[in-house]
């Protein structure tokens, strides 16, 4: 057996043998070490939960990439492209895609006998994945919408639905401005509301609601005031099978697209929803920097106590480090000594800041007793996410550097002269 090591065992369960300084400085050791452990698991997996709760909903709003008309994506005048179906089969033969589903949209303004709000009404058909809306929906239901037929349902955010005092039922009316009709520039549809949802996404809770494509194809209006060819569309939605492969999926489908002209002479772009919302996924980066502050600050704090704490372990065992060297144990057994001893306290901080970090996780994750407002946070709990992989660095990583830091204190030991230190006090 390692003499070293059973004598460190020896001293760091001997509780007779702990001193009165000592006691205090192996508590905060590992008090700090705990602390630290506990602070990174938890910002950790709160930061990647956040980030995978907002990454979710703006994708699940708008797909992983969109088709669109070039100058649509620029900002430019809204027109449509040619999305026919020899199209819309070579887009889902593109690796990696999962899933492609096309969409008409038409600006609108929904008013009551109280209020109006300006709207985005988005037509979809029965290819459209509605699992994320349903996911987020808190009244009536969804059933799919026609391509052929008017349904008159229309499904609206609990925002806009609490701005119009609209409820599951209710019938509003969308205004259409149309320029180019000298009789009726303006034309009102009546829509019954058949489910209120809520992503707490201000940017999409505000504008969007959903109908049926066929009254959206009927309604919309561009250049020459022609209502839209039965193969035109605003653009199409892609989501693809892996996300860490997204960039690679994209250059498939740009490949197929990106240098196409349809019959009406329009032009297909294919932006990621990273590019479309650039905005919201620089902020979320951000936070991959906020983590790294806090983890370099955690495990400071945990090498700083450490290191505080062996010393004073060892000036206040000075006597036994003079009588062990009078026995002839030498610097480098003392020295591994102490180190086997602090890997003690360090493993024990770190197993309590486990219990405690995953504990409130867990706890979290169950019953979601940490609240937000979801209007400034996008969510309303604290969102977490148990990533076993970073979890696992972030034990390796503080016991390596705890341990690590703890050499050079631990020559200390070297300085100490037996005939000197027999007779300290």
């Amino acid at each position: 057996m390692n003499l070293a090591w059973y004598m460190a065992r020896r001293l760091y369960s001997h509780g007779g043998d702990v001193k009165r300084v000592s006691r205090p400085a192996i508590r905060i050791a590992t008090v700090g070490i705990s602390l630290g452990v506990a602070v990174m698991i938890i910002s950790v997996c709160v930061v990647l939960g956040f980030k995978r709760e907002v990454q979710q909903k703006v994708m699940g709003m708008g797909g992983h990439i969109q088709v669109l008309n070039y100058n649509y994506q620029t900002g430019l005048e809204q027109k449509p492209i040619v999305l026919d179906d020899s199209i819309i089969e070579g887009l889902r033969g593109a690796v990696g895609v999962q899933h492609v589903q096309r969409f008409i949209t038409q600006p609108s303004m929904l008013k009551t006998d109280e209020t109006f709000q300006g709207i985005m009404l988005k037509g979809v058909d029965s290819d459209y994945d509605f699992t994320f809306l349903k996911e987020h929906l808190v009244d009536g239901e969804i059933e799919p919408f026609s391509d052929t037929v008017r349904s008159k349902r229309i499904i609206i955010s609990q925002t806009i639905a609490r701005q119009l005092k609209l409820k599951v039922g209710s019938e509003v009316y969308a205004y259409f401005f149309e320029p180019t009709s000298k009789s009726a520039p303006i034309r009102n549809w009546p829509f019954t509301v058949a489910g209120i949802y809520a992503t707490h996404m201000g940017e999409f809770d505000k504008t969007i609601a959903f109908t049926d494509i066929y009254s959206t194809r009927k309604l919309a209006k561009w250049g020459d005031g022609q209502a839209y060819d039965s193969d035109q569309y605003t653009g199409a939605e892609i989501t693809v099978k892996d996300l860490e492969k997204l960039d690679e999926s994209a250059f498939a489908v740009a490949s197929r697209v990106n240098r196409l002209t349809d019959r009406f002479g329009e032009n297909y772009t294919s932006p990621t929803i990273r590019e479309l919302y650039p905005g919201v996924f620089s902020w979320l980066s951000l936070l991959d920097t906020n983590i790294w502050v806090i983890l370099g600050l955690m495990i400071a704090v945990a090498a700083f106590t450490m290191i505080s704490g062996l010393l004073i372990i060892i000036l206040e065992r000075t006597q036994f480090i003079g009588t062990m060297k009078a026995l002839g144990a030498t610097n480098s057994r003392l020295r591994n000594l102490f180190l086997y001893f602090s890997s003690f306290i360090i493993i024990k901080g770190i197993v309590i800041g486990n219990i405690v970090g995953l504990g409130l996780i867990f706890l979290q994750e169950y019953t979601g007793f940490v609240h937000l407002d979801a209007e400034t946070y996008y969510v309303d709990t604290v969102p977490v996410d148990m990533n076993w992989l970073f979890i696992a660095l972030i034990n390796i990583g503080t016991l390596f550097v705890s341990f690590l830091v703890l050499i050079i204190p631990s020559f200390l030991v070297s300085r100490i002269h037996p005939a000197r230190s027999i007779r300290f006090e």
